[in-house]
């Protein structure tokens, strides 16, 4: 029994480091880069697509925001696949190692091993998460958000409010305690990479996207 277990931890461990490696792809900074200029420096600072439409331009804006979401997406939608392969014994978890590898995707965007474990805010990759894991979930909080930032003008306070949304969507969708804690902590983990952007949403100062910009989530 102790053997399992011990298997178990070991492959859901393989999953999320897997995974990991998939999310850590900086897409912001290497299209910085290849435009030469270090994004790290100039906008906001960070390496997601907001700062890459507003600096970069909006077609590069465009494919950073989507190859971002790719990264939530493809692993959870192949890198549980593969590992269940290597381990027919957890076909069984294959929807928890998905939930794992997801986790694991984004983390490994906000916390990239090639930049010193500073990353984006992980909102274009929990995108891409979710819609693999839960369409209707992901639905919900794509609505959230545009409904929050065509009024507000604000990406940040859209993106928190479809943070929020997300455990709330899944219980309503599902009914699944699985998803529901996997997406509070992913919510969380969103609204706590916003903090500066919550305490200049609080002081006043926080930019805002004007209509004639088609700019995005981050």
């Amino acid at each position: 029994m102790l053997g399992v277990f011990i298997v178990d931890i070991v492959v859901y461990l393989i999953t999320l480091a897997v995974a990991y490696l998939v999310g850590s792809l900086p897409t912001g900074y290497l299209a910085g880069r290849v435009k030469g200029l270090d994004i790290r420096t100039v906008g906001s600072g960070n390496i997601g697509a907001t700062n890459a439409f507003r600096i970069l331009g909006t077609k590069v804006g465009v494919l950073v925001l989507l190859v971002d979401a790719l990264k939530g997406f493809c692993a959870c939608s192949f890198v549980a696949p593969v590992v269940v392969h290597f381990f027919p014994s957890m076909k069984s978890q294959e929807d928890y190692l998905a939930l794992a590898a997801g986790v694991g995707a984004i983390l490994g965007h906000n916390f990239t091993c090639w930049l010193r474990f500073k990353g984006g805010k992980g909102v274009a990759t929990s995108a891409g998460v979710l819609f693999a894991l839960s369409l209707p979930a992901a639905g919900t909080a794509v609505v959230v958000w545009a409904a929050v930032f065509t009024v507000s003008r604000y990406v940040s306070l859209a993106s928190i409010s479809a943070a929020v949304s997300l455990p709330v969507a899944a219980w309503f969708w599902h009914g699944s305690s699985a998803k529901f804690w996997v997406f509070v902590g992913l919510g969380l983990m969103a609204i706590i990479k916003h903090k500066s952007n919550i305490r200049r949403l609080l002081s006043g100062t926080e930019n805002r996207i004007v209509a004639r910009k088609k700019n995005t989530i981050e």
